[in-house]
């Protein structure tokens, strides 16, 4: 094994643990079985510990298990956003908001985020010592253009719930 394969195979193991963990923390508070609400973050779980780290093994498939964890990981920050915002604790201080609030999963849902970015570009572009990628920052697969993504579907959000209630 070479040091490029283990630092890969590290990178895949992180990746499914983290997911694992973010997975088990979700379903003690939501299990699926309460409601049918509960489904869908169970199977977006499933398919961020199983199908997405199984994508990252193949060549063909890399560029859409990058989108897919992705997309899944702003979407987890999204929704955990906008409860943690809905249920403020009654007093918030700072510490109320760092312990009260669903800040620290949003965390685990962005390392998870970081290290599927990490994997992509590890296996993608083969330059470790390289400088890094220049040109316009919004565009695929830079980080400005998940910035983009991240921004429209929360304004997009909003909106859903302020016109949809």
């Amino acid at each position: 094994m070479t040091q490029k394969q283990n630092i890969r195979a590290l990178l895949l193991f992180a990746l499914v643990f983290v997911s694992l963990g973010g997975f088990m923390i979700h379903l003690r508070i939501h299990p699926p079985n309460a409601t049918t609400a509960n489904l869908i973050p169970f199977i977006a779980g499933i398919i961020g510990i199983l199908i997405v780290p199984a994508m990252f093994l193949a060549n063909t498939t890399k560029a859409f298990a990058y989108v897919i964890n992705g997309m899944l990981a702003i979407i987890g920050i999204i929704t955990m956003g906008y409860f943690s915002i809905k249920h403020l604790p009654v007093n918030p201080s700072i510490a109320a908001l760092l312990t009260g609030t669903l800040l620290a999963d949003i965390f685990i849902c962005f390392n998870v985020f970081l290290i599927g970015k990490s994997l992509f570009e590890f296996d993608t572009f083969n330059a470790i010592d390289a400088p890094v990628r220049q040109g316009r920052f919004w565009r695929y697969p830079n980080m400005g253009w998940w910035w983009v993504h991240l921004f429209a579907l929360s304004a997009v959000f909003t909106l859903g719930n302020v016109l949809w209630k």
